[in-house]
């Protein structure tokens, strides 16, 4: 017969140590992270004769008059396995309901398909119509599918199978990143392991964007520590190395405007509109050139121990590495510091025999936005493929709760803009 227990932390890591789906957003470190930040956390187990058969990590709203809850990255179960599902479904209903929550929403790992870094279906889900199908007969609503971040979790990834003989992973590299992942190594850029000490490094990149504040990393790093799931790097730019770095594409420059001088002193008299035309362009960057020569020089003067150009955190689990989130100094985006943070760290986790590099939420690929465009690239062009989800899926738990949270969304919105 089955039925619901809460289970604890040791007994719902052993279940997600080992079940086939697994994400890092249904793991006890983010359970206890989201306790930090207005949610309950509980673990929840689909038992038969005391055996686990499916689970979830559940966050249910802390402060609301209206209780919602989520199951991040949806339940841990076979979603082909029809009565598991009827039956875990029924009973989390049950649950909420008691515990006077209105709804759940979820966002399962049920793949739609997946598509090459060029946008080119590789594979699709056979059972998808089915799947979807029934959990809509079984009252979860979908909430569409979006293409940019509007869900719940991104309902696309950039993942790269980094199982691979690392030549090939760099060869599948786009070229035109492989020239920036070489010219930031040779400007001076330097990939440095960090710690909590130095979080304030990450913040500062990351703080207009992310909705959360420093202790939310702070306490990230303290609770995914603990079983050495998380990591941080930062990059640093080396200024002396950049000042010699300049110099000789200066020099390098230099020879080259002076090789093109020679040609039309040679050519006194001949049709040299070609040469012209090239010299002009040169001479552009000799004198662009020129510009960061000085820059690089006052550089090294302000800063010479250096400056922070880029910040990445990313959290392991099993086998795979996942972009929890990174971030950059623009006034540095030209020396292509996150182009070689990413590349050094597919080498580092490779050889410690990582199967695959999500690096995180991008959007529709088939889709042109110019807002995501270059996050995109950025993302895929490391030959990493897109993987597309089902999407959010809400099942209300509560029908009475639920009704009057909509009848009062008018009052609500009124109240909210009064404040």
């Amino acid at each position: 017969m089955y039925y619901l227990k809460e289970l604890t932390n040791q007994e719902f890591n052993n279940f997600t140590d080992s079940f086939p789906l697994y994400s890092i957003f249904q793991t006890s470190e983010y359970g206890f992270l989201m306790n930090t930040v207005d949610y309950d956390s509980i673990f929840l187990g689909l038992m038969d004769d005391n055996k686990i058969l499916a689970a979830s990590l559940i966050l249910i709203e802390k402060e609301s008059i209206f209780k919602y809850a989520y199951a991040p990255k949806g339940f841990l179960i076979d979603y082909n396995d029809k009565l598991l599902v009827e039956k875990f479904t029924e009973l989390i209903k049950d649950y909420l309901n008691k515990k006077r929550v209105m709804a759940i929403k979820i966002n399962p790992m049920i793949v739609r398909k997946f598509t090459d870094h060029t946008n080119n279906t590789v594979n699709d889900n056979p059972y998808f119509n089915e799947q979807m199908d029934f959990l809509k007969k079984l009252k979860y609503y979908h909430l569409g599918f979006n293409n940019l971040f509007e869900a719940f979790k991104p309902r696309f990834e950039a993942i790269l199978d980094i199982d691979k003989d690392i030549n090939e992973l760099y060869r599948n590299i786009n070229s035109e990143f492989k020239e920036k992942i070489k010219f930031a190594d040779d400007s001076g850029i330097r990939i440095i392991k960090g710690n909590s000490k130095n979080i304030d490094y990450l913040y500062e990149q990351i703080k207009d964007k992310h909705h959360r504040d420093k202790k939310y990393f702070e306490e990230m790093m303290h609770l995914f520590k603990k079983r050495n799931m998380i990591d941080y790097y930062y990059s640093k730019l080396d200024t002396n190395a950049y000042l010699i770095s300049v110099q000789k594409r200066y020099q390098n420059q230099l020879t080259i405007c002076n090789n093109i001088n020679n040609k039309l002193f040679e050519n006194v008299g001949k049709d040299n509109e070609e040469i012209i035309n090239n010299k002009i362009t040169e001479e552009n960057k000799l004198n662009e050139l020129k510009k960061e020569l000085i820059y690089a020089t006052n550089l090294l003067k302000e800063k010479p121990e250096g400056i922070i150009v880029s910040t990445i955190l990313l959290v392991k689990y099993r086998e795979q590495v996942y972009l929890y989130t990174d971030g950059s100094n623009k006034e540095f985006k030209n020396l292509y510091p996150k182009h070689l943070m990413l590349w050094k760290l597919i080498e580092k986790y490779n050889k410690e025999g990582y199967k695959t590099f999500n690096m995180g939420g991008i959007t529709n690929p088939s889709v042109d936005n110019e807002k995501y465009n270059n996050l995109n690239e950025f993302k895929l062009n490391f030959n990493s493929r897109s993987v597309e989800y089902i999407g959010d899926l809400e099942l209300i738990t509560n029908n009475t709760l639920y009704t009057l949270y909509r009848n009062s969304k008018p009052f609500r919105y009124i109240l909210k803009k009064d404040k």
